[in-house]
């Protein structure tokens, strides 16, 4: 039965892509849901970054990909670039470039050829920028700025494209705590406001606030559910080799790390995918 309340704003159907002579994914079949944050988490190699950057339309695929309804390969390249809007992992921009110049790169798909800035541009710019606490700093260049604050304009970037989907690539990276928080209130800001975040994480107790969660492992989806589903946790841990463990701490769900095993102890990957996929009726 389909969500009516949340319909699908990305399918997609029988994906593979490689890099180079290695195959990275292996038939994924995907909805995620608009209006809904989806955390995409694995281990190392997983294939969660490229799956991402497929869905973005940055990397040669077999399958199909679906954008709100359409096709993504019959978009024009500008309708789509206003409707998703992409932060990646370690993107760069010119270091001479002011915070304010960097983010208004996010209102190009919305401006005609060589035309200036308009005042709904200038106002959605202010407001990434605010909404990422960058406003205070936005006359200083990249070069002049730390790790952390660049990544902040690159966000802010992001979100002055005011498109309905966003899709990031570790987007915490850099980012401290107290900052980290403040990205989760920015996500939770454009959900309730109908926007779709989909999000590859590193840190997994971040990964658990998402509404949904994807778990990969060597290419594949091998579950997908809701992030406070027991299910959920469980293919969490065992995709992880039991390394983790997910508890509830306050109102909100954690993981936390196990003692290491030794290696003739430790889990089996593969056997314990197959039974994680026994499990869960197979990926997705």
């Amino acid at each position: 039965m389909k969500d009516t309340r949340h319909p699908a704003a990305i399918e997609a159907c029988a994906i593979s892509a490689s890099l180079g002579d290695t195959q990275v994914l292996r038939g994924i079949d995907l909805v995620l849901q608009s209006g809904r944050w989806t955390s995409i988490v694995g281990p190392n190699g997983a294939g969660k970054s490229t799956l991402l950057k497929v869905l973005a339309g940055l990397l040669p695929h077999t399958g199909t990909v679906t954008l709100l309804g359409q096709p993504m390969a019959a978009l024009p390249g500008r309708m789509r670039a206003q409707q998703l809007a992409w932060l990646g992992q370690n993107e760069s921009s010119g270091d001479d470039l002011t915070a304010w110049d960097v983010a208004m790169l996010g209102r190009l798909p919305h401006q005609r050829w060589l035309a200036a800035p308009s005042a709904a541009d200038h106002a959605a710019v202010e407001q990434a920028l605010r909404s990422t606490q960058a406003w205070d700093w936005r006359g200083r260049t990249l070069g002049q700025l730390s790790g952390g604050e660049r990544q902040r304009v690159l966000l802010a970037r992001a979100l002055a494209v005011q498109a309905q989907v966003l899709l990031m690539d570790e987007p915490l990276a850099n980012l401290d705590p107290p900052h980290q928080a403040d990205w989760l209130c920015v996500v939770r800001s454009l959900v309730r406001q109908g926007r779709t975040v989909v999000s590859v994480l590193h840190e997994t107790s971040m990964a658990l606030q998402a509404d949904q969660m994807v778990i990969m492992a060597k290419g594949r989806v091998v579950h997908q559910g809701a992030s406070v589903d027991a299910a959920t946790h469980r293919a969490l841990e065992q995709v992880f080799e039991r390394r983790i463990a997910i508890h509830a701490v306050g109102q909100q769900w954690v993981a936390l790390p196990r003692p290491g095993l030794p290696v003739n102890q430790q889990p089996d990957v593969r056997s314990g995918e197959e039974h994680l996929m026994s499990e869960t009726g197979g990926p997705g």
